[in-house]
This record gives C-alpha cells, structure tokens and sequence, in this order.
C-alpha cells in the first residue's frame, strides 16, 4: 500500500516565518535562552515524559505523540545533556506546529510503532519532515534578530581583549561559536549552523 505521507515543501525564509510567529505568541520578549521548555509545558500544555532507554533502545532522543499532547524525551539526555534536551524540544515541538496533518494521517501508539511507520515513509518526505524540524528548530532556539546582534557584541567583545577573530580561523570560529552557545544554550554545532546560514562568517562583516 502507498504511504500516505506527502509533506509540504517549505523554504528556510517560511520556516524562520514560522518560527518567528511561534515566539511572537510564546514568548513575545525573545529572552535568551528561549525557554522551549516552559512553553512547551505550560503555553502549549504538553507533557514532556522522561523515558528510560530511549537512545539506547530505539536511536531516538525524542518522539512526540500522534496527537501531539505528549513529547517523549530520553531520560539520559533529560537528566544529563541540557542542549540536546532542549533541541530535541524545540525539534518535537516543530513536528506540532509544521506536521499536524502528517503525523495525523499515521497510526502509532508507541516508539516501537513510529520506528516501524518512519521507516515505510517515502526517503525524501522523511527527509523533508526532519529536515524541516531542525531547520525550525534552530530558528526557535537561535532566533535570527538575536544571533545578529549576540554576534556582534560577541567580535567587539574579543577585539577587546586582543583576539583577531575576524580572520576565521578555526580557532576563532570555535571560541564564538562555543561563546554564543553558551548564552543561547545550545550546541556549538548549532551556533554554527545557525551562523552559515545567515552568512555570519562572511569575511565582508
């Protein structure tokens, strides 16, 4: 039987729309870091579940219902690994707010039946789908307006102190990217991230 399943294509410029739309309505003041965690449990009202063997069991950090009322989270990474926790949130969250329709059209009641129906889901929808929720996810955490002006202040900052981080070299690039991951409280992958795409390394800024 076919699969159900045809995600929408959405551009990088429609999921930063979508992402600034959420925290407009979440969290209008864009405080950093965004407490994904608290507009998840108290603004959207979806319960977040510690679940022993995860990762371990499955290769997941995290999977939300079919209904979207709960967001299953590894207990490892809950109890020991903040920016994947909260990235994995913000990517469980995105699922909520891009994919209703999808995850609506499918039948699982449990991780061991989302594995089996993720993997009879055509590849480049399931790309899209993935893709989509991380894309969503680092403008949710890493909010552009933000990034630009952390950036910023991040280089005078370092100039300050004597450090030529407007060369780029790997050392630069790795001492702001690890300094701006630490206010917005994720990864350093996704600072980086975040930074290519909106051209941030550019020798030119």
């Amino acid at each position: 039987m076919p699969s159900p399943v045809k995600v929408e294509w959405l551009s990088e410029d429609k999921l930063r729309t979508h992402a600034d739309s959420f925290l407009s309505r979440y969290h209008p003041s864009r405080s950093i870091p965004i407490p994904i965690e608290e507009i998840i449990d108290l603004a959207l009202k979806v319960d977040i579940v510690p679940t022993p063997g995860l990762k371990r069991g499955f290769e997941v950090d995290a999977f939300i219902s079919r209904d979207m009322a709960t967001i299953y989270v590894d207990e490892y990474t809950y109890l020991n690994v903040l920016t994947r926790y909260r990235f994995s949130l913000a990517h469980e969250v995105a699922h909520a707010v891009l994919h209703q329709k999808v995850f609506h059209s499918l039948i699982f009641s449990s991780v061991a039946e989302w594995k089996e129906v993720q993997a009879a889901i055509p590849e480049r929808d399931y790309g899209a789908l993935e893709w989509q929720a991380y894309a969503f996810a680092g403008h949710v955490l890493v909010p552009s307006a933000e990034l630009h002006q952390r950036f910023a202040e991040a280089l005078t900052f370092a100039e300050k102190q004597g450090v030529q981080v407007r060369s780029w070299s790997d050392d630069a690039r790795r001492m702001i990217a690890g300094f701006l991951a630490r206010q917005f409280e994720v990864s350093t992958t996704v600072v980086e991230k975040r930074l290519e795409k909106e051209g941030l390394w550019s020798p030119s800024y």
